[in-house]
């Protein structure tokens, strides 16, 4: 009898490894609201493949949040530190949070 983890998926018979996914919240400082920064963070994270959301806060900082495997969130992290063209990110704060699943893509919030 073969044992099945619950980190594999069955799929034809065969096992398949589910990728390990994690979870990170982000504050972005600087010059980052009204110059195109949530767009540049939707484009980022469909190149990087997360799923999650970014929008503005009351304070000027943009939050964003982000799931997927480790090291596509880690390449969409330095995309958001990196910025559009017309922005100017001074700070990241990242805060590793537990994944929810609950993202099936990445949308702008309002």
């Amino acid at each position: 009898m073969v044992e099945f983890s619950s980190a594999a998926d069955i799929d034809s018979g065969f096992v398949r490894r589910l990728p390990q996914l994690v979870a990170r919240r982000f504050f972005i400082s600087g010059d980052v609201q009204g110059v195109g920064y949530r767009f540049f963070a939707q484009r980022a994270a469909a190149r990087h493949q997360v799923a999650g959301y970014v929008k503005n806060l009351a304070d000027g900082r943009v939050e964003a949040l982000a799931e997927g495997p480790p090291q596509s969130v880690e390449s969409f992290k330095h995309d958001l530190a990196t910025g559009p063209s017309f922005g100017n990110v001074t700070h990241v704060e990242e805060i590793n949070v537990e994944p929810s699943g609950r993202y099936s893509s990445f949308r702008i919030e309002h």
